[in-house]
């Protein structure tokens, strides 16, 4: 057993759970007050529901021997036969270290979906479609990238940490959703606009923070590759920082901080399938590329009519392909060129094509058989209380504010100070 690469392994894997919660943060600020508590939810439950179906069969699937390149066999069902002892072939890590690690992919997974479905849908009926398209979408995807034996892992397809299996799979199995469910009711007409910017900040600086373990930990030992991978990380997703902003600015007049936060995600979405594969200006060129075509394409949604309330496809869909295909030409030491563009492209679109239509057959399932979409009266009243018994921010004792109270603690229209305010 090799030490440090097992303390760095497990580092990381601690790195990218700490990403679900902050994904939660991420869309938590983006939606509307009264669906906040709905949206954080819809992130977190894929913590529970993805660990234990990951430990039951999902590991198996996922990376058990090989079975015609499409799946791996069912020999580790309950992770039977695997020990503290046991470790894989490669780099002597306990095969319980790699098992966590992988796992905390598979919940960030679906849970990136839960965007684009903000707003309107049955929290019972997401945790059951998250429990089927894990088990019937990710877990193949992620055998044939990964899996010694699966087809794109044979082909070579790069994709160090997740361009395809993860930011593609996540991104069209969340557009194929959206199409069933349909849009919230009032898109394009009332205002929906984050109710809190500062979680969002939040939210993105914790995936800033925790993608050096997605990123860097995918190489399994503290060695070059990792150092590689986290150099170019970084320096991807501040070029696509800018790259947004500018965009922003020329086509809409301002620098936001929605877009800062949204262009860093970006960033971090493209490189990660190619971050080992290239140098430190692949990567700037991978950031500004991304982060100026994503924000491009955020605004698809309303030219083309469907609601990606939180911009699940813009950013993760775009930006998964853009890093995907990009890295087919800028690899370094002799990879790059037309001849790995195409096995890049191959990846990106058979995943785009198989992801997008068992989605939308789930979907189509779950509508038919629990119903998906949630009831119009708690769509319009917030699915906080509908679904959770709870608001995010208690204003229950805004009403009852005197004038001994300075007339800064007085939130909305405020009286004279000589008069008292009624209760």
């Amino acid at each position: 057993m090799n030490g440090a690469d097992t303390a760095f392994v497990l580092i990381s894997a601690a790195l990218v759970m700490l990403m679900t919660p902050g994904l939660a943060f991420f869309y938590g600020g983006m939606v509307r007050v009264k669906s906040a508590l709905n949206m954080l939810m819809m992130s977190f439950v894929s913590l529970g529901v993805v660990t234990v179906l990951w430990v039951l069969y999902g590991y198996s699937l996922a990376f058990g021997p090989d079975t015609g390149g499409v799946i791996g066999n069912l020999d580790f069902v309950g992770l039977k036969g695997i020990s503290a002892d046991t470790l894989t072939g490669k780099g002597g890590i306990p095969v319980l270290a790699f098992v966590l690690f992988q796992m905390m992919f598979a919940i960030l997974t679906p849970a990136l979906m839960s965007g684009a479905l903000a707003d309107r849908v049955k929290f019972s009926a997401w945790t059951l479609f998250i429990a089927l398209w894990t088990t019937i979408v990710y877990f193949p995807v992620a055998h044939w990238v990964w899996a010694e034996g699966g087809w794109l892992y044979e082909l070579e397809v790069i994709d160090f940490a997740g361009g395809t299996a993860v930011h593609i799979n996540a991104g069209i199995g969340a557009l194929a959703a959206v199409l069933v469910v349909g849009k919230r009711a009032g898109f394009k007409k009332d205002p929906m606009r984050p109710h809190s910017l500062p979680l969002v900040m939040l939210g993105a600086a914790l995936l800033w923070f925790g993608w050096f373990g997605f990123n860097a930990g995918s190489a399994l030992a503290a060695d070059g590759t990792a150092a590689t991978m986290a150099v170019n990380t970084q320096v991807a997703t501040g070029a696509a920082v800018l790259g947004w902003l500018v965009y922003e600015r020329i086509r809409h007049g301002a620098f936001t901080t929605l877009g800062a936060a949204s262009g860093a995600v970006a960033g971090l979405v493209a490189i990660t399938p190619s971050g080992a594969a290239v140098n430190a200006m692949g990567a700037l060129l991978i950031g500004v590329v991304a982060g100026a075509v994503c924000s491009w394409a955020v605004s698809l949604k309303y030219k083309l009519g469907y609601d990606d309330s939180l911009d699940v496809v813009g950013v993760h869909l775009v930006g998964g392909v853009i890093g995907t295909l990009l890295v087919g030409f800028l690899a370094i030491d002799g990879v790059g060129g037309l001849t790995q563009f195409g096995k890049q492209a191959v990846g990106a679109f058979s995943v785009m094509a198989f992801s997008f239509v068992v989605s939308w057959l789930l979907a189509k399932l779950v509508q038919a058989t629990v119903g998906f979409r949630a009831d119009e009266d708690d769509e319009a009243a917030g699915l906080d209380q509908a679904y959770h018994a709870e608001t995010a921010y208690d204003f229950s004792a805004v009403g009852g504010v005197s004038s001994s109270r300075s007339r800064d603690s007085v939130p909305g229209p405020q009286a004279p100070l000589s008069k008292k305010v009624d209760a």
